[in-house]
């Protein structure tokens, strides 16, 4: 599997692109798609994957959408903040999300290119919060949850700080140490890494 990062949107948040080189899947298309479709190239998007329905996270969702004819998934219980501003959009001036329809997707074990993937809730930063874990990758796609040696935050509506550090513990951190974490903002880390160094876990 092949994995490219974008930074798109005016959070400048992490968008991805999963392929096999035949088929691809985007994972939170956060602002203007059109460097993902160029990287796609020939390749057939099946799917978009959102991990959780903050508009830093979904700017691009619908005209990848409209471009491509990808599914969308992206979980249920994230839906109420789409009458939200931090959902929708349009807060400290920001553009609105344009809007778009998708099929629910929960936790359990699904398959994209091919490949095994196990879906988590990882609920804390947003009450639907979902991570997506590639096995075979050793990469595991954590929206905001965790971050290099940071958390998500936890003060937007439905947060909560101790659901989070039960998400991590419960369901990242029981990972093998040398799996990727791919966030929604900033570098790459592993999980050993944050189980070792992450501040917010010190003595787990």
């Amino acid at each position: 599997m092949h994995i490219e990062k974008f930074q798109l949107g005016p959070l400048g948040t992490n968008a991805y692109v999963l392929d096999n080189g035949h088929e691809a899947v985007a994972i939170d298309p956060g602002g203007n798609p059109e460097p993902m479709i160029a990287h796609l190239g020939g390749k057939t998007l099946t799917h978009i994957l959102v991990t959780h329905l903050h508009f830093d996270h979904i700017y691009g969702v619908r005209a990848l959408a409209d471009a491509t004819g990808a599914t969308i998934l992206a979980p249920s219980e994230d839906a109420f903040l789409m009458d939200t501003e931090v959902g929708r959009g349009g807060m400290m001036g920001l553009p609105l999300v344009n809007p778009f329809d998708f099929e629910a997707i929960g936790p359990g074990e699904s398959e994209f290119l091919g490949y095994p993937c196990t879906v988590f809730q990882t609920p804390g930063h947003t009450p639907g919060s979902l991570s997506f874990y590639f096995p075979q990758a050793k990469a595991v796609f954590v929206g905001d949850l965790i971050f290099f040696r940071s958390v998500g935050r936890t003060d937007f509506p439905g947060g909560s700080a101790s659901t989070l550090k039960q998400s991590v513990t419960e369901n990242i951190f029981p990972l093998p140490p040398d799996t990727v974490i791919y966030s929604g903002h900033g570098a790459e880390t592993t999980v050993g890494d944050e189980m070792n160094h992450n501040p917010f876990f010190s003595g787990y």
